[in-house]
C-alpha cells in the first residue's frame, strides 16, 4: 500500500511536460540507433557492391562480353546501379559507352535511310542483286551490308529453274572444232560471239529464242524469236547480225551442236561472210557457259514468276528485255555500265 501511495505521489509530483521531454529522448535514441544500423548495413552493402560480392546476375553477365555488348547491358542497369560503378565492373571506358549509345541511334538512322535507297533502286530494276545495288549507291557502302539490308527487306530476287531445251540429235552434219576453249574474252568488238536457243512455255505454247552475244561487252547483237527451232531461225539471226560488220571483220561464232548449226545451208552462210564457226564439245554445256549464263538470268528477270495470255505477249516482253538489258541494266565486269554504254566509252 506505501508503495502504491509512493508511486501515486511520483506521479502526482512529476510534471506533465518533463514524462513527453523524456519519451521523446527514448524515441530520438532509438531512431539513433535505427539509423546508426541503417548506415553500416548501407556501408557494408556498398563495400560489398564496389568489390563485385553481391551484385545481381545482370550485372555480372556483361563482364565477358564485347564492347558494344557491355555498352547495351549497362544502358539496361543504369536506372538501378550508379553509372560508374557498372562502368568499372564491366572495365568499359565512359567514351566508350557512349560511342556504342549514340552510334547506335546514328547507324539505326544511316539504315533508313540506306534502306530507303535500295527500295529505290529494287523499285527500278527488281532483278538486281546486291552487287549490282551497290554499285547503284555508290562508293563507300559495303557490300554486305547491302545483302544484309536487302535480305531483312525480303527483296532478294527468286529464281526457278526450268527443263532445259537440246537441240542436239546426233551427227547429221560436220562438226566444227571448238575454237574458243572456254576462252570467252574479247579484246574487241566483234571478235567472239556465242549463241544458243532457249525454249518458253506459255499455256501449251512454245516460242523459241536465238540471239547472238558479242563477248567483248556481252551486247545482244542479234535475236529471233519463233514458234519452230529451226534452220530459218538461225539464218535470219546470222544474217541480222552480219549486218553490223565492218569490212574486214572476222568473228568466230560459237554454238553447241545442234542440229540448226549443223545444217549445210547455214554453215556456208557463215563462210560467205568470213565467220568461223566453233562448237562445244557434245554433251559439255560449259563450253558454252556464258551464253547459258545469260538464259537463266534472262528468264528470271523477265519470264519466271509472270503471267502471260499467249505468245505475243511474251514476244512484246522479250523485245523490252532485250532493249534493257543492252542499254539499261548495268554489269559489275563492265565497270558498272550497260553493255551498249561500254561500248560507246570504249569507241571514245
Amino acid at each position: 500500500m506505501v508503495e502504491k501511495l509512493s508511486t501515486m505521489r511520483y506521479r502526482r509530483i512529476t510534471p506533465k511536460t518533463q514524462r513527453t521531454t523524456c519519451d521523446e529522448k527514448n524515441t530520438l535514441c532509438q531512431n539513433a540507433t535505427a539509423t546508426e544500423n541503417r548506415r553500416r548495413t548501407l556501408t557494408l552493402k556498398n563495400s560489398r557492391i564496389r568489390n563485385g560480392e553481391c551484385l545481381p546476375k545482370k550485372v555480372s553477365a556483361i563482364r565477358p562480353r564485347k564492347n558494344e555488348g557491355k555498352a547495351n547491358a549497362v544502358q539496361e542497369l543504369r536506372a538501378d546501379y550508379p553509372l560508374d560503378l557498372l562502368l568499372r565492373y564491366a572495365n568499359l571506358a565512359r567514351s566508350t559507352f557512349f560511342y556504342h549509345l549514340h552510334g547506335k541511334d546514328k547507324t539505326r538512322d544511316d539504315n533508313a535511310s540506306l534502306c530507303a535507297q535500295i527500295l529505290a533502286i529494287k523499285q527500278q530494276n527488281p532483278h538486281y542483286g546486291y552487287r549490282r545495288v551497290t554499285k547503284q549507291l555508290g562508293e563507300g557502302i559495303n557490300h554486305k551490308r547491302v545483302q544484309r539490308l536487302i535480305q531483312v527487306m525480303g527483296l532478294q530476287v527468286k529464281g526457278k529453274r526450268q527443263r532445259k531445251y537440246y537441240s542436239y540429235r546426233g551427227e547429221v552434219g560436220n562438226i566444227a572444232p571448238n575454237h574458243l576453249q572456254r576462252d570467252f574474252h574479247a579484246t574487241v568488238p566483234h571478235q567472239k560471239w556465242l549463241t544458243d536457243i532457249t525454249e518458253f512455255k506459255v499455256k501449251g505454247d512454245k516460242l523459241y529464242f536465238s540471239p547472238i552475244l558479242d563477248c567483248y561487252n556481252n551486247e545482244l547483237i542479234a535475236y529471233q524469236c519463233s514458234r519452230h527451232p529451226d534452220g530459218r531461225l538461225v539464218k535470219q539471226m546470222v544474217l541480222q547480225a552480219i549486218a553490223r560488220l565492218a569490212e574486214g571483220d572476222s568473228p568466230i561464232l560459237h554454238s553447241d551442236q545442234g542440229i540448226q548449226y549443223q545444217m549445210a545451208s547455214y554453215q556456208q552462210l557463215l563462210a560467205e561472210h568470213n565467220i568461223v564457226q566453233s562448237m562445244s564439245r557434245k554433251g559439255n554445256c560449259l563450253d558454252n557457259a556464258a551464253m547459258e549464263s545469260f538464259f537463266g538470268r534472262m528468264k528470271v528477270e523477265c519470264f519466271y514468276g509472270k503471267t502471260f495470255e499467249n505468245i505475243e505477249e511474251l514476244e512484246s516482253v522479250i523485245k523490252e528485255y532485250v532493249r534493257y538489258y543492252n542499254e539499261e541494266r548495268i554489269q559489275l565486269k563492265l565497270n558498272g555500265l550497260s553493255p551498249v554504254q561500254y561500248r560507246i566509252q570504249s569507241l571514245k
